[in-house]
């Protein structure tokens, strides 16, 4: 909060099977390690019209990224206070987070998510989104019935539908190698982390012996995994996601590296994420030129309530507009904010 009162959001969400962190350790890096840092800072005015990773540069370095053993990185942390610095930094310009990442259009297309479920359910939900004109689907794989649940899908679907898996790190080199090579029929667009987080050696073994498009997510989580993974060839997508990478900035820094590197991209997201993280993945992906797939924004349609006042999720054919109000551009309903908190602390200047 400014002196004057402007407030500013932010929104992490920790995995620790992603990068070491739990809901109560970043917390707590939050409160003994982040506020201390930034609670003596003057940040200037965000320069707008240029780079936008030159001008989060101040608010990047005022926020330590601590070696701490077990963590791979304190990024969802770090990316929780850095949205909320963005927020409130830009509420007090009177400008836009579209002002900062220049759109290259006014709305963004989402991508609808099959997870694990029965073959039946699959069906049922494959049958809703074509209902509903979405055009791109990720199904959840790992089971011994993934064939005939991805046959089923795309016989629902059609092959104008592009259907991608996430394995979610569930095979070996070995079975993902087998596995993929039968799927591959079914017009697959890309698999997503078919092993688990390893070196990048493992991930472009995998690479080199099936046909399918390979994606890391769990595998890129710092800018070294980035750059191993670009200068190794290990995989043909990038995965970005806000909470994992450590914010808006070392987004924006991974994305520059992948499109140099003419690698494509996903704008992803993690179940349960609330508008704050919708909202800025959604101007990322207006902002970027290689975002193929963007996923999110399912708001109430997963959430009990969503915090915003006002629904963000997307509509027919996964359209979903930009927002035009300062900073993030959603207003935040405290009450509910308040209803669903386990824990509220209260940090301020001594």
């Amino acid at each position: 909060m400014t002196k004057n009162g402007i407030v500013g959001y932010g929104e992490g969400a920790p995995r620790f099977y992603v990068t070491g962190e739990k809901i109560q350790t970043a917390v707590k890096y939050i409160e003994k390690v982040l506020w201390p840092k930034i609670s003596s800072m003057e940040y200037s005015d965000i320069k707008l019209g240029g780079d936008p990773i030159k001008a989060l540069a101040q608010i990047k370095n005022s926020l330590p990224n601590r070696k701490t053993k077990g963590v791979i990185a304190w990024h969802s942390a770090i990316g929780a206070m850095e949205l909320a610095i963005i927020d409130c930094l830009l509420k007090q310009q009177k400008k836009s987070l579209s002002d900062l990442l220049r759109p290259k259009r006014q709305s963004v297309i989402y991508s609808g998510v099959i997870g694990l479920g029965s073959i039946k359910d699959s069906e049922i939900l494959a049958k809703k989104y074509k209902e509903l004109g979405i055009k791109q689907i990720k199904i959840k794989i790992g089971n011994n019935d993934d064939r005939i649940r991805i046959e089923k899908i795309r016989n629902i679907l059609g092959n104008t539908c592009s259907i991608r898996l996430d394995a979610n790190g569930a095979y070996t080199i070995k079975k993902a190698i087998k596995a993929l090579t039968i799927l591959e029929q079914y017009n697959i667009s890309c698999i997503e982390q078919p092993i688990k987080r390893s070196n990048y050696h493992d991930f472009k073994k995998v690479k080199d012996n099936i046909s399918i498009p390979t994606m890391a997510d769990e595998s890129l989580v710092t800018i070294a995994d980035a750059k191993n993974l670009i200068k190794h060839e290990a995989c043909d997508y990038f995965n970005l996601r806000i909470s994992k990478l450590g914010g808006i900035s070392r987004t924006l820094e991974i994305a520059k590296m992948a499109e140099l590197a003419g690698l494509k991209l996903q704008l992803g997201c993690l179940a349960g994420e609330t508008a704050i993280l919708s909202v800025a993945s959604r101007f990322l992906a207006a902002y970027f030129n290689n975002a193929e797939f963007v996923e999110g924004s399912f708001g109430s349609f997963l959430l009990a309530e969503d915090i915003s006042k006002k629904e963000i999720h997307f509509g027919r054919g996964g359209k979903a507009p930009l927002l035009k109000g300062y900073g993030l551009g959603i207003e935040i309903d405290d009450k509910i904010l308040s209803k669903y908190s386990s824990k509220i602390i209260v940090l301020a200047k001594k």
